[in-house]
């Protein structure tokens, strides 16, 4: 069995990894390494573990959404 640290593994902007047989705990303890603040997207189901990395413009599409959906909740005076 061959083991590598996370910092090991380098996945390119648009790409993803895949790993599996991954328990919770496992994947758990992958969270709590990554941290909340990371430029990764993370997903687990099954015991498959997906780690994706978006492309930019897929991040300021994200932040442009939120901005508007922020305006739009201050307009309506909808708490959030």
């Amino acid at each position: 069995m061959v083991t590598l640290q996370l910092r090991q593994i380098s996945v390119p902007p648009g790409h993803r990894v895949l790993f599996h047989d991954v328990n919770w705990q496992e994947f758990e303890a992958i969270l709590e390494e990554l941290g909340e603040h990371r430029g990764s997207r993370i997903a687990y189901s099954q015991g498959t573990l997906e780690i994706r990395i978006p492309l930019p413009e897929h991040e300021k599409a994200k932040i442009i959404i939120g901005y508007l959906v922020k305006i739009l909740f201050e307009e309506l005076e909808i708490d959030f």
